[in-house]
């Protein structure tokens, strides 16, 4: 920790750009549950919002000490250095220009929406409290250590900071490895373990909900201007590249996406601008401050063609991915972190040169060495969660419950109250009218 000047500037940017961030995954929730069928989407959306009391707890208690602590082999960081953030209420106390407290709340929202984006690959089956576990367990054990690998710099929060970001340099602006390829891997393990829907491939399970669909992108692109341009942590230069790389590799992406469908299917969908929105905004997530505008729209748009084609990949394999973290998430933040070691721009922010800039192959393969590092401790340690879990309280809900609605079986509620029943104050659950329901039949006589 170092004491440094304040900046009042830098720290109101900082704390919007929090709040942006946070507001992701309820935009997230939304975007899940548009997607799944209707007997499923308080489920979906609960697996994101839950996700923000589990998380944001753990963070305080010993996420961010682990993430951001004095270093133990450039592997974790010290979890009794910060644990209940202790010591980060000390005024004099900065992260760079902003106080300390403000940049760990600005990180408790990043790991929110990186353990959120894993629901979507298990929608429509899972027990609602196999989930709860999942997710605490991998924030502690996977997450955590995840982003003190690539976060965390030498001298910054502590001493010493992860190899990924010191020792590889490898270049994650925002966090294309720790969260979106980190939550792909474990996405991919998850439908793998869990298993299929019943009635995947054979089926429709159409979205039910479009306009939550857009709904959620919309946010999540809102979002994600905090997300991204706020992890320069100043309201200068930096954020504003960021920024207006967000928003053209995004657009960029959109239309990639569009252009796959129309050409593959004969008509671009609503559902294929959300998903190459999202596409756009995972893939520049790593390269925010690394590319130029021009060099954002090739990553944007070769993300969002490379995802399009993507998300077919479950039918090749058999793996029932269902909302499509790993063609999204994982395939997006692999190619925008590899695609910085070819469109790195010597005059952004972060002044390296990728190999179209002259820099050859230098800081491609370590852009790869760091990606890889997160897939495989990602996969092994996603793997053996998944497995723990399966062999004790298990994933699945009865085939009953799946067939009938998960949100009735799991949460004793329904996204959608389609009945013609008015509901008197004791919230009976019945098909029968009586004069408690409607008071008014009693005066009209309509009651007997």
């Amino acid at each position: 920790m170092t004491v440094l000047e304040i900046s009042a500037g830098d720290t109101a940017w900082v704390l919007v750009s929090a709040a942006m961030v946070l507001l992701m995954t309820p935009g997230l929730a939304f975007f899940y549950g548009g997607m799944v069928r209707a007997k499923s989407v308080l489920n979906m959306l609960m697996m994101s919002v839950t996700t923000m009391g589990i998380v944001g707890v753990l963070w305080v208690i010993v996420g961010y000490s682990i993430a951001f602590g004095d270093s133990i082999g450039g592997f974790i960081g010290n979890p009794l250095e910060f644990a209940f953030l202790n010591g980060l209420m000390d005024p004099e106390l900065a992260t760079f220009t902003v106080p300390a407290l403000v940049f760990a709340g600005f990180q408790a929202a990043f790991a929110i929406i990186a353990v959120a984006l894993i629901s979507g690959a298990v929608a429509d089956r899972m027990k609602f409290s196999a989930w709860a576990v999942f997710a605490a367990v991998w924030a502690l054990l996977v997450y955590f250590p995840a982003a003190h690998w690539v976060f965390s710099f030498d001298g910054g929060t502590a001493e010493n900071g992860g190899f990924i970001a010191n020792d590889i340099a490898a270049l994650d602006f925002a966090g294309g490895t720790a969260i979106h390829i980190n939550a792909g891997v474990a996405a991919l393990v998850m439908a793998v373990i869990v298993g299929k829907r019943i009635g995947f491939a054979d089926k429709p399970m159409r979205p039910h909900n479009m306009t939550l669909v857009m709904l959620g992108a919309g946010l999540l692109w809102f979002g994600w201007f905090g997300f991204n341009a706020g992890s320069a942590l100043s309201a200068g230069t930096s954020a504003s590249v960021a920024w207006v790389n967000t928003l053209v590799a995004t657009s960029a992406a959109m239309l990639g996406w569009l252009a796959v469908e129309r050409l593959r299917d004969g008509h671009p969908t609503s559902l294929g601008a959300a998903s190459g929105v999202v596409a756009g905004l995972v893939a520049i997530t790593p390269a925010a401050g690394s590319v130029s505008p021009l060099g954002a729209i090739f990553v944007g748009g070769i993300a969002g063609v490379l995802c399009a084609y993507a998300v077919g990949l479950k039918y090749k394999f058999g793996y029932d991915d269902s909302l499509d973290v790993v063609g999204v998430h994982f395939v997006g933040g692999l190619a925008g972190t590899l695609l910085i070691g070819l469109f790195a721009d010597p005059s952004s922010p972060a002044g390296k040169a990728g190999l179209f800039y002259g820099g050859g192959l230098d800081q491609l393969w370590r852009q790869a060495i760091g990606a890889f590092a997160v897939m495989i401790y990602a996969f092994v340690l996603s793997y053996l969660i998944a497995l723990g879990i399966k062999k004790t309280i298990g994933w699945r809900v009865s085939t009953a419950d799946e067939l009938g609605g998960i949100d009735l079986a799991e949460h004793s509620e329904v996204g959608y109250d389609l009945s013609p029943v008015y509901y008197s104050s004791r919230v009976q659950r019945t098909l029968v009218l009586t004069k408690d329901d409607m008071p008014e039949l009693e005066k009209t006589g309509a009651s007997k």
